[in-house]
């Protein structure tokens, strides 16, 4: 059975003083700094009931990732063995979705500041959820 395209359409960007990716941190707890979530006009109503302290989940498109990747050196440590993708939390993929688990700090109309985001500047937004325990 054939399958129908999948689109997706950012819903805004990240906001972040990290510009390059290959400086960006790995992970969020390694130093990642504090980003805004820059919301379009079109989901404000998505917005109304999220507060400072909440945790969220960010899903992102990793924009200037690699899609042809299936194995990497994890960390990009080349004295590591090569492993699949899958595997791993590798930005190069063949569907470069990021996912980034923080809490909101403050929401300032369409700008929600979140802490520790290792997405860099500019990074599309597709969609953002609750954090479950």
């Amino acid at each position: 059975m054939p399958v129908a395209p999948i689109i997706l359409r950012p819903i805004g960007r990240v906001g972040s003083t990290l510009v390059d990716p290959a400086e960006a941190p790995k992970q969020a707890s390694e130093g990642a700094p504090e980003a805004w979530l820059v919301f379009d006009d079109a989901v404000a109503g998505g917005l109304i009931d999220l507060r400072a302290g909440d945790r969220i989940v960010v899903l992102t498109w990793l924009d200037r990732a690699r899609r042809d990747v299936l194995s990497v050196h994890p960390r990009d440590d080349l004295t590591a063995p090569r492993k699949g993708v899958f595997s791993t939390r590798s930005a190069d993929r063949p569907n470069p979705i990021g996912i980034h688990s923080t809490e909101i700090v403050a929401v300032d109309g369409l700008r929600v500041l979140v802490r520790e985001l290792e997405a860099v500047d500019g990074t599309p937004i597709v969609d953002i959820k609750p954090a479950l325990d």
